[in-house]
């Protein structure tokens, strides 16, 4: 992302490091930053003013379709009834209808949508409605967020059985995916229910879908009864299911939960995957438990999953965030033994553990090291070693990376810009801040309002210190 060559970056970081700095005597307290058609249609208004001649093509690619822009179901007839007697070479293509249709419905209510497909049908009879026509209304029919049952559903799903085209597993999951994105959950799970009764259950990727949905927005025990209530269906979880409530759970740092569906999963014959183990080991580093993070670890080895990747990469880092740092090291040894070339991730979070301990200067010689090994840094990269810099009071070595990071055109991120800032003022170096603000403007890096906020109130409490005759 830097725009300045690989060689430059590795004398810049060398350059920092040729002068000795003693260390602080104290460890880092705060947070560190964080590692369609095939033409364009034509619009017809739906008032009054009819399409002329002049605006129907005589070739069917360039047939025009219809934009509603009124709900009027009278209008729609009469434009729909002036298209196909003013165009000579009407396509027979059931989708040409189905983009008129589709318009109508996206303004019109789904009763008067069924009667201006009924009058399409009857009026022109060249047009044969297949499943897509009926998906658009089931589409109008769960589409409300204000409909307090399905009765609308059930309409469209009776007119799609009378019309020959009963529900499948398509229906299925459209249904229930524009029923979730208009909240309506629960009504989701009734009719997930009544169409599996009737011998149009969801497939697999339908099925945990919703359960993906479910787990974000209903309680663990909600969830916990519609797959028992499935499964008198036949409908079981399978592995991705599981891994689906494992990895909700952890995001919600519920790590009591989700060794108990790592024990489900187990009794329901699934042996866990390595998506399972570093979902967990994902769990333990929000919560900084480094420990668990490392039982995690030697527990899949025990089982005969073997690591990823991105398995050292969770490791390396909750051990560097809850202090372990050497022992983090020590992985990115095993790691490198293994195949598992480490990346900016590897080395950030290593970084980051070493800045918390108060080896800023250790963290600067990694990144030469990484350099060295033909890893690129990244943004977090660079910010996690100017915040570890500047907190350890090394700021010389902070307003150097500074310069690195502006020739490069990095990003400040919100911890480092306030600690640079913080840094700069303790030292007097008021125009020097404001050079930061000017960069931190200019990059994009923060909105206006925020970075102005952030200096001012760097500005005010370097000046409120002073009045009070603290050292700063």
């Amino acid at each position: 992302m830097g725009k300045f060559p690989q060689a430059f970056r590795r004398a810049a970081a060398q350059s920092l490091l040729k002068t000795k700095t003693s260390s602080p005597s104290s460890a880092i307290q705060e947070q560190t930053p964080s590692p369609n058609l095939p033409y364009q249609p034509q619009k017809y208004s739906s008032s009054k003013n009819k399409p002329t001649k002049n605006n129907a093509p005589t070739t069917k690619p360039n047939a025009p379709s219809i934009i509603f822009d009124s709900p009027n179901l009278s209008d729609a007839k009469s434009i729909f009834n002036s298209l196909i007697s003013s165009s000579r070479n009407t396509p027979s293509d059931p989708s040409f209808y189905n983009s008129i249709l589709k318009s109508f419905s996206s303004v019109s209510s789904l009763q008067d949508s069924i009667l201006f497909l009924n009058h399409m049908i009857k009026t022109h009879p060249p047009f044969s409605p297949n499943r897509y026509t009926y998906h658009t209304l089931l589409v109008q029919s769960c589409s409300s967020p204000d409909e307090q049952d399905l009765s609308n559903v059930h309409n469209v799903l009776n007119l799609m059985a009378n019309s020959g085209f009963p529900p499948n597993e398509g229906s299925t999951d459209l249904a229930l995916r524009t029923l979730c994105s208009c909240g309506r959950e629960e009504q989701s799970i009734e009719l997930v229910k009544e169409l599996s009764e009737k011998n149009s259950p969801p497939d697999n990727y339908t099925y945990n879908f919703l359960v993906r949905h479910l787990v974000k927005n209903r309680s663990v025990s909600t969830v916990d009864c519609f797959l028992q209530d499935m499964k008198e269906f036949g409908i079981k979880p399978d592995l991705v299911t599981y891994t689906i409530m494992i990895d909700n759970v952890c995001n919600s740092k519920n790590l009591r939960e989700a060794t108990r569906l790592l024990g489900v999963l187990s009794e329901e014959g699934y042996k866990p995957d390595c998506y399972v183990y570093n979902t967990i080991m994902k769990g333990y580093c929000n919560l900084s438990h480094g420990s668990q993070v490392l039982e995690v670890y030697k527990k899949m080895q025990d089982e005969g999953v073997k690591p990823d990747h991105y398995t050292y990469n969770t490791l390396i880092f909750g051990l560097s965030k809850s202090g372990r740092v050497k022992e983090a090291k020590k992985y990115l040894q095993v790691m490198t033994e293994l195949g598992h070339f480490p990346d900016a991730i590897t080395y950030t979070s290593l970084m980051n553990g070493m800045c918390r301990e108060g080896d800023a200067l250790g963290a600067l010689a990694l990144l030469g090291e990484m350099e060295g090994k033909g890893c690129i840094p990244n943004s977090c990269t660079y910010n996690t070693l100017l915040h570890g810099l500047c907190k350890a009071r090394l700021l010389d070595k902070g307003v150097e990376l500074y310069e690195v990071m502006k020739k490069g055109d990095i990003k400040l991120e919100t911890g480092s810009y306030g600690t640079l800032l913080r840094a700069l003022c303790r030292n007097g170096k008021v125009a020097e801040a404001y050079e930061v603000f000017d960069y931190a403007i200019e990059s994009k890096s923060l909105t206006d309002v925020a970075a102005y906020s952030t200096l001012e109130s760097m500005l005010k409490w370097m000046r409120k210190a002073r009045e009070q005759g603290l050292k700063v």
